[in-house]
């Protein structure tokens, strides 16, 4: 009886989240099985915290910056990750202006947001299980403390334009003089598949990017026409001179940085949503099992076709499936360039998944280094299994000889996919990772 109850409330809490329903869609996770406000986190921001708060670590106050350049160096985030936004669109509002922007800091699996003369610091960290969690620490030179959220952030940051997880977005809005977004023009959530010209509005982007345009730099109004000028802001090497940067670590708003930016905050919110949905459907089944008096290893057609379905996307995103490619070539700041790629592992021929390409792409060997990540080594053993194994399905049909229809397939949603491309990027992963080397193993000598 207690297990059919159980059945009855799941099917229920899944009906209202289906039914679009975002307050309900939030209290979902902090439910059976997720429990986000509940379990012990074991993210970068809440370790610091409890070092913080035991005494045996120690932040130090610098004037103008507050605890930033502290923060930074205690998460090994780089200062040369610097991005900037100036528009209205995150908790401190009333301190971001075109004037006085939002600087945001970033490595695998931290970002810090930092406004000049904002209240707060604002932080988040990934979770290996639970995803994107959110914290803030007051800018007063008294004894810092790391407070979490659970609510507020999740306002905006649990929601389709985050896969409905808690998780993280780059938003591209057409911005005003007041640094307020004009919605009536539109907006983008924006990743790796975006079309050039729709990214960075609101965003200061210093770099170079050839004949190719996008929205950054510039402001819009609804009495020009077109609203924005996109050549006003392209090819910017410096900030443009509407403010001082003497409160920021840095003095650029990398664009490839951005670039990176923007892939990053996609593909950790499909890593929750492949975690949170296989763990929802292996629950499911045990209910059911238990209401049934089934065997409790039965698992259903259905349940296997969710998981099926976000390891497919999870797949697809780390292969960069549908990436818009560089009309000219990128050039960004050396010393983000230089942090980023020296994180990577190099194999036996000195390659990496953090080596950039900025000719045509954003990277030499187009499979994402976040399948390196603690996030994605914590996902259930299925879903993770399975998402190597369509990793490893896509490049051997790239490097097939014969133009048979799985390999026309492959050309056609991974145009940058050669099989030169796959064979190096699939020797790669062998070396990276144990159980991608077994799965192409295994289908080696199947095939064999």
């Amino acid at each position: 009886m207690n297990a059919c109850r159980s059945v009855l409330r799941y099917l229920l809490a899944l009906l209202c989240a289906n039914l679009g329903s975002l307050g309900v869609a939030q209290d979902e996770i902090f439910e059976r099985p997720i429990y986000y406000g509940t379990k012990p986190s074991r993210d970068a921001v809440a370790i610091l915290a409890q070092q913080l708060e035991a005494g045996t670590t120690k932040l130090e106050w610098q004037e103008g910056q507050g605890w930033l350049p502290s923060l930074l160096k205690q998460l090994d985030v780089a200062p040369a990750s610097q991005v900037m936004v100036f528009s209205k669109t995150s908790l401190q509002i009333k301190h971001i202006s075109p004037e006085n922007p939002r600087a945001i800091f970033f490595n695998d699996d931290v970002y810090i947001g930092f406004v000049p003369g904002g209240g707060l610091i604002e932080l988040s960290a990934v979770d290996p299980e639970q995803g994107a969690l959110f914290y803030s620490i007051q800018q007063s030179s008294l004894s810092p403390k790391i407070e979490r959220d659970q609510t507020q952030c999740l306002s905006c940051h649990a929601n389709a334009k985050t896969k409905n997880v808690p998780g993280y977005l780059v938003r591209s809005v057409f911005t005003g003089r007041d640094g307020q977004p004009i919605y009536s023009l539109g907006t983008t959530t924006t990743d790796h598949t975006t079309p050039f010209v729709e990214r960075f509005g609101g965003w200061y982007v210093t770099g170079q990017h050839g004949s190719i345009r996008h929205r950054g730099n510039a402001l819009a109004s609804l009495e020009k026409e077109p609203p924005l000028d996109i050549d006003e802001g392209a090819n910017l090497q410096e900030l443009p001179q509407r403010f001082s940067t003497i409160h920021y670590p840095a003095s650029t708003s990398d664009i490839v940085s951005l670039l990176v930016l923007e892939h990053q905050t996609q593909g950790h919110n499909f890593i929750t949503a492949a975690n949170y949905e296989t763990r929802r459907a292996e629950d499911y089944q045990q209910l059911m099992n238990e209401a049934l008096g089934r065997k409790s290893n039965f698992v259903s057609d259905s349940t296997v076709r969710r998981i099926d379905k976000v390891a497919m996307q999870l797949a697809e995103y780390f292969l960069f499936k549908g990436e818009a490619s560089f009309a000219s070539p990128i050039s960004g700041d050396q010393g983000f360039q230089t942090a980023f790629a020296g994180e990577g592992i190099l194999n036996s021929h000195d390659r990496s998944l953090r080596q950039f390409d900025l000719q045509s792409r954003l990277f030499k060997y187009p499979c994402s280094y976040l399948i390196e990540s603690e996030a994605f080594a914590a996902l259930p053993n299925n879903v993770r299994l399975l998402t190597l194994q369509k990793i490893a399905e896509v490049l051997a049909n790239a490097q097939r000889k014969s133009l048979d229809t799985a390999q026309r397939l492959v050309a056609a949603d991974y145009p940058h996919l050669t099989a030169d491309v796959a064979a190096k990027t699939e020797q790669l992963l062998c070396e990276l990772n144990a159980e991608f080397r077994d799965i192409v193993n295994a289908a080696s000598k199947s095939n064999n």
